[in-house]
């Protein structure tokens, strides 16, 4: 096992092969979310300037202070106040980036939340079909990384790139202004070569860090599928194997950052020793017209205090353009999610869905998941409103796919479903939804209190009102029972509570939530026989004048049934009453025969053990 899935990196993927020198384009995707603040946005910018001309005005007065100093030309007060300019200018620097920052820490956790809120609203709107293809970790990953990246790219290109190419204007016109061309010849040729070395380095580190990340990712994402699946993992033994695939992935990860790392040394390097050449001449320079009494001390300190000024921000440039370029990357892959398809949307016509009883018909539907599966062919059935109809047949005939395109997760291939001869593409997926109510055959609850697990069916309704709806699904008297009561956790996924006390919840969330139209998909199915009695005489209760829908396996629960289909392979093979089923000898007649003799064996050997016992 220590050698599985480890036949070579994984392919890059294709959306980042496109991704490449077009990362700016997500810039422009960025301004909408800034426009409620511009004004926030322009003081700061204000803020920055008045900071930058404080900073370049530093070394000026220094300099004034210098040559004030020299005995043959000084006045004793003339040095006092420029001190005095002095230390107010090195305030002014820091209370106007100080100010600066106040303002624009709005600007920015604003636009982080409403680029979170839009994509976290954008994945509750795409089909099932996204969710049950995606890659939770590693989609959870990505938007972290992203709404981190707008910080990071708003402070970087805004009080970074900003204030270099400012910082650099000023300090040109000081040196053009004040010495000979060769300064500025230096100084402009120092930081193009700085420039260019940067920017070609962070180009090749950027590739080796999205690989990075991508492994980052990937291990991510391995491990949170391991964890959610902990029990599986332990049914088989298999932590070891599971161990491996996750140090595989970490260990992919740790080869691409030590790279990572090791490619920022040599950028490091590089860049002190452009700084440290271009200071050198410059100094040499300066030194040299002191000598020759054509600077003064003063110009001496200015070109160094400037020149410092300079290349201090300069210095951490290829830091500044890297995590430009990476945050640019993370909010890229943040932002194709917003990007992705709605497979399911509410069309510009869409109606709310009429009141009163629900009439539910299926009109010739077919459906595949894959073009090369088809799962349904031409159902037909109604449901007339108020009464109950049942769907029963072997696993994987297409009952599931029933409830899933009723509540219109997905469109159909083929044919139409209508709701009072509303066909549901055209009606608001809000107003459907909130009509239909289901118990599902695999219930997941949320990682929160009992409490707020039923009263999720209507978050509007009163405690009085939850606590009659559990009562009705007869999980008032287990709640009660436990430490906490209606405020006990219920577990990830509900994993606390048992298969049937997952069930009897979903059943009391469906039955707050009261709607017109009920499906019940194999609701009892992890229920015992005592328990689904009871279950099933109260979910026969809550039904009555109520459209509803039941997928059943076990047939003794749809005897009632105002009509039963009998699926097999996606095709409605017979349909009728239980009695009409029964008498025609077919498929379900020779399934119920088949049930009540594992019944009776049951009981058989129930009625053994407890003789022997």
């Amino acid at each position: 096992m220590a050698t599985h899935g480890r036949s070579g990196p994984p392919p890059e993927p294709d959306s980042d092969r496109r991704l490449r020198g077009n990362e700016w384009r997500v810039v422009g995707l960025l301004v909408p979310y800034l426009q409620e603040y511009r004004w926030r946005v322009l003081m700061a910018l204000a803020f920055l300037v008045a900071a930058k001309f404080a900073n370049v005005g530093v070394p000026l007065v220094m300099k004034e202070v210098v040559d004030g100093l020299d005995p043959k030309i000084a006045v004793v007060a003339v040095p006092a106040a420029l001190l005095a300019i002095y230390g107010l200018l090195r305030f002014s620097t820091t209370l106007f980036a100080e100010l600066r920052d106040v303002l624009f820490v709005r600007v920015i956790q604003r636009a982080i939340r409403r680029v979170a809120l839009g994509v976290f609203r954008h994945l509750h709107s795409l089909s099932l079909r996204f969710h049950l293809e995606r890659q939770t970790g590693g989609m959870t990953r990505d938007i972290e990384r992203g709404t981190r990246g707008i910080s990071q790219l708003l402070n970087y290109m805004i009080f970074s790139i900003i204030p270099v190419i400012l910082e650099f204007t000023l300090v040109a016109a000081v040196l053009i202004g004040k010495f000979d061309w060769r300064f500025a010849a230096i100084t402009f040729g120092a930081v193009a070569v700085y420039i260019t070395f940067t920017v070609l380095i962070t180009e090749w580190r950027t590739a080796i860090r999205r690989r990075a990340n991508e492994l980052d990712s990937t291990a991510n994402t391995r491990a949170i599928d391991s964890l959610l699946n902990y029990e599986t993992v332990k049914y088989f033994g298999n932590e070891e194997f599971e161990a491996l695939r996750y140090d595989d992935n970490l260990r992919r990860y740790e080869s691409a950052a030590v790279k990572a790392e090791a490619s920022l040394g040599l950028l490091n390097v590089g860049q002190a020793l452009i700084i440290a050449a271009a200071l050198t001449a410059l100094m040499f320079l300066a030194a040299e017209g002191v000598v020759a009494q054509a600077f003064t001390l003063g110009d001496l300190v200015l070109v160094n205090g400037l020149l410092i000024q300079l290349y201090i921000p300069l210095n951490f440039l290829g830091m500044v353009y890297r995590e430009i370029k990476q945050s640019l990357i993370d909010m890229d892959r943040m932002f194709r999610l917003l990007a992705e398809n709605r497979e399911v949307q509410d069309g510009p016509e869409a109606q709310p869905l009429p009141e009163g009883p629900a009439t539910v018909e299926f009109r010739g539907v077919d459906f595949h998941y894959e073009a090369a599966r088809q799962i349904l062919h031409g159902v037909s059935f109604t449901i007339p409103a108020g009464k109950r109809v049942a769907v029963v047949g072997p696993s994987g005939s297409g009952k599931s796919t029933l409830a899933r395109l009723l509540y219109r997760f997905y469109d159909v291939s083929g044919g139409a479903i209508v709701v009072d001869g509303v066909d549901v593409r055209n009606l608001r997926q809000q107003s459907l939804r909130g009509a239909i109510g289901i118990v599902p055959q695999d219930t997941v609850l949320f990682n929160d209190t009992v409490r707020y697990n039923i009263h999720y069916g209507r978050p509007e309704a009163t405690d009085a009102e939850v606590v009659a709806a559990a009562r009705a699904a007869h999980i008032h008297d287990l709640i009660e029972s436990l430490p906490a009561k209606y405020e006990s956790r219920v577990g990830e996924r509900g994993l606390k509570l048992s298969g049937g006390e997952k069930q009897r919840v979903a059943i009391a969330r469906a039955l707050l939530k009261n709607p017109r139209i009920l499906i019940f998909d194999e609701a009892t199915s992890a229920l015992d026989s005592k328990s689904e009695q009871a279950i099933q005489m109260e979910l026969e209760r809550i039904a009555v004048g109520r459209t509803t829908l039941v997928i059943a396996h076990r047939l003794s629960t749809v005897m009632d049934a105002d009509e039963v289909l009998v699926l097999s392979a996606g095709r409605i093979v017979e349909r009728g009453t239980h009695r009409e089923l029964l008498a025609a000898g077919g498929e379900y007649a020779r399934m119920w025969a088949l049930q009540q003799q594992q019944e009776r064996a049951q009981a058989l050997a129930a009625q053994a053990e407890a003789a022997a016992a």
